[in-house]
């Protein structure tokens, strides 16, 4: 008698489908929240590189240096104005110096948490080569994702948009 309920219980189809997404249900939402957040992360990189051409057209034009006021406010302000849609500009790292060509362009100097190192304010003048450069430290929210695309401790990605130009000859 026993063994026989122990059999039909056994052969009972009622809960089969909750049980199997109870088994599914956790990998199917970690892959959901993180193909979101991995969506979010690119577009943070999208509007970060927009901030930074917006930027970097007032240095281009000479609007920066011709500035009364305070031209490093003046371009924070504008790459602020940019990438606060998604980014928190008091995370917003950037620096702007001129260099002697092209050529001279290095690799940022960034230490072992993400900052950049060489961070300076120097728009340069007319018709200089000017390196223009932001960096963001992206903190990745779910821990599976984060710590397969993190740069740094803590679930950080670092995002960088760089931007070298010639500004145009305003002073006449």
């Amino acid at each position: 008698m026993l063994f026989d309920r122990f059999f039909l219980f056994l052969k009972r189809h009622d809960g089969a489908t909750a049980i199997e997404f109870a088994f599914l249900a956790i990998p199917f939402f970690l892959i959901i929240i993180g193909t979101i957040e991995l969506s979010l992360m690119a577009a943070s990189a999208y509007v970060l590189q927009g901030a930074v051409s917006d930027a970097a057209r007032l240095v281009r034009t000479g609007q920066i240096q011709q500035a009364q006021a305070d031209p490093e406010g003046m371009f924070f302000e504008a790459l602020c104005d940019h990438a606060s849609v998604l980014l928190n500009c008091d995370n917003l790292q950037y620096s702007v110096e001129p260099l002697d060509s092209f050529a001279n362009a290095a690799q940022p100097d960034i230490d072992e948490d993400g900052n950049l190192q060489d961070a300076v304010f120097n728009p340069g003048g007319s018709k200089e080569v000017v390196l223009i450069r932001a960096a963001y430290r992206y903190s990745l929210m779910t821990p599976v994702i984060g710590s397969i695309f993190s740069d740094y401790s803590g679930n950080i990605r670092l995002l960088l948009s760089t931007i070298v130009l010639e500004t145009e000859p305003y002073e006449f």
